[in-house]
């Protein structure tokens, strides 16, 4: 007599069932959702430029605008029949960041995406400094890597001639090299606090330069330039359109309305110390009056003023032609003849580090700081008159062994050390910076 015995097949378990209680993912619960996309792999770091203005590509609004990781565009939204929306749905795109809040989602799924991965990309869109960074910024010599390969120095980073906006270019290169504005700068809440009048723009300038410069000196950038875009649609506003972005300027005129725009909008006044623009730029000048006497004064008048004691003592002889007149070039400037245009071909050797002031200060200012460095040099390249030729500009780097570089548009062309002297025949300007002994 035999027994009929029932055999069940063997089921194989998937992985997820024999995992740990602890490892699974549990697909109706939010936070599992959050920290294990499967998209992540979908970003490409190559397509993603944040410098330019945050606006949805398609409704070009500002109001809550996300950046799409895979391909790099902006859209509006994330809710259904918004533009992100529907952009995830029609081209299978599902992580995008908000470029205000720094929070990155995963979309139509519409969840928040937390993992520590993504923090490189949140860095380059909003780069921080801290002080210790800052201080150590000037003896740096390390080389960064761009997520292309690329090699640059942070600093020394080239900005994108969108198409006549070279002249802006080499004077925000140049302002990026003033350590007492850099270090300003570099550290947002130096000037968040700042309260300006209700829809007044100015302040727009002092958030796009901030903004500018952290991208300027971040180590961990995803290209080796950088566009200044926003800082230059800041400046063609502020200025009314007297300063653009598709006819070469003046950039000697650029800088000095640049600097005081940043002055009157950090609400700096005439009052020394007001604004770091005033601490790091604002000179004092002693002027010396003397009386004259007047024309038709009488005798006895004249015999009376030349009694004070400005006009006592006698001045010594000295005949003019046995000396050498000690004359100063401050600015090589373009010279108009009745027939052209030309540049002043006077060739002009300028010293570049420790450059002696003393004998021009007054005594009481030799204690203090007499000694310079020429940490910028603009050159202008090219035929001379309004929108011809190119602006170059020289930049000092100081690391171990101090170097200066020369940048023209997005790339850096020359890379010397300080041994060598300016005796250009171009439009120069020089920015001097206090040498710190």
């Amino acid at each position: 007599m035999s027994e009929s015995v029932s055999v069940e097949p063997l089921k194989r378990k998937s992985l997820e069932e024999i995992a740990p209680a602890s490892k699974k993912v549990n697909q109706n619960n939010p936070k599992d959702k959050s920290r294990n996309c499967p998209y992540l792999d979908t970003i490409n770091r190559n397509v993603l430029d944040f410098d330019f203005e945050k606006l949805c590509s398609v409704s070009i609004s500002r109001i809550n605008v996300y950046a799409c990781l895979v391909c790099g565009k902006y859209f509006q939204g994330r809710g259904p029949n918004t533009h992100a929306y529907m952009h995830s749905v029609q081209a299978g795109h599902h992580v995008f960041l908000n470029l205000q809040t720094l929070r990155f989602y995963c979309i139509p799924d519409n969840y928040e995406i937390i993992d520590s991965s993504l923090d490189d990309i949140t860095y380059v869109l909003k780069p921080t400094f801290t002080k210790e960074e800052i201080a150590a910024l000037d003896q740096n010599d390390k080389l960064s890597r761009a997520y292309n390969g690329m090699t640059y120095m942070p600093g020394i980073v080239g900005l994108n001639n969108i198409k006549a906006n070279d002249y802006c270019n080499v004077i925000l290169q140049a302002l990026s090299h003033v350590p007492p504005l850099r270090n300003f700068f570099l550290r947002e809440e130096n000037y968040m606090s700042i309260k300006r009048p209700p829809g007044d723009t100015l302040f727009l300038l002092v958030q796009r330069f901030g903004e500018l410069l952290r991208k300027l000196w971040n180590p961990r950038n995803f290209k080796a330039h950088v566009s200044p875009h926003e800082m230059l649609q800041a400046v063609v506003l502020c200025s009314k359109k007297m300063f653009q972005i598709t006819e070469q300027g003046d950039p000697i005129a650029f800088l000095s309305w640049f600097l005081n725009s940043l002055h009157s909008a950090l609400n700096g006044t005439k009052k020394p110390n007001s604004s770091i623009v005033y601490k790091t730029f604002q000179g004092a000048l002693r002027i010396y009056t003397r009386t004259l006497l007047p024309i038709d004064a009488t005798e006895e008048e004249k015999q009376q003023l030349l009694m004070n004691e400005e006009y006592q003592g006698n001045l010594p002889w000295s005949d003019d032609s046995s000396t050498l007149a000690r004359n100063a070039v401050l600015r090589l400037r373009f010279t108009k003849n009745t027939f052209f245009i030309e540049k002043n071909n006077t060739i002009v050797n300028f010293p570049i580090k420790n450059v002696d002031f003393s004998e021009i200060f007054q005594p009481e200012a030799h204690e203090k700081q007499a000694i310079y460095d020429l940490i910028a040099n603009i050159v202008h390249d090219g035929e001379p008159g309004s929108g011809k030729g190119t602006y170059r500009t020289h930049i000092l780097h100081r690391d171990t062994e101090p170097h200066s570089y020369a940048i023209n548009g997005t790339q850096e062309i020359l890379n010397y050390p300080l041994k060598f002297r300016f005796g250009e025949t171009h439009k120069t300007m020089d920015l001097v910076k206090p040498f710190q002994q």
